[in-house]
């Protein structure tokens, strides 16, 4: 319960910053009436609905199973730190590394410890995921994304 509500807490915070940043996009006189501001304004809503329903399942559903083991919420805090420390190292590293391989290493750091195990279809998912948006975004949306290190 005490993660929902940290989770609850941060996603609220981050629709908060990502909203702000969205609002300091310049609007252009030409071209789309909605700008380039109602896609990140489209998905920071969102964020903010997924938390507010997360809040509600949480006051909802009350403590899941009865209380949490001994030490249980202090696990989960620092679960919780570790991602927001490792989502704060991507955002470091973003325009040095490059989008492909920044992300590539973020979700593998964050498969490797969610989905135990499973060498294989962790690689091959963060590798394929980031590669294959970020041709998505450059060459069929022509989006432009950090370089980095790597030649494409």
């Amino acid at each position: 319960m005490f993660a929902d509500r940290m989770i609850c807490a941060v996603a609220l915070l981050l629709a908060a910053v990502y909203l702000y940043a969205t609002a300091q996009i310049p609007s252009l006189q030409i071209g789309d009436p909605l700008g380039p501001k109602a896609f990140p304004r489209l998905l920071g809503a969102g964020l903010i609905l997924s938390a507010v329903l997360l809040f509600i399942e949480t006051l909802r559903g009350g403590p899941r199973n009865g209380a949490p083991p001994i030490g249980e919420e202090r696990k989960s805090f620092w679960i919780i730190a570790a991602v927001v420390g490792w989502t704060t190292l991507y955002l470091v590293l973003f325009e040095k590394a490059g989008y492909a391989l920044a992300s590539a290493v973020y979700l593998l750091g964050l498969m490797l410890y969610f989905n135990r195990g499973k060498w294989l279809a962790n690689v091959l998912t963060s590798v394929l995921f980031s590669t294959l948006s970020y041709l998505a975004f450059t060459k069929a949306l022509g989006v432009t994304l950090p370089q980095g290190v790597l030649p494409f």
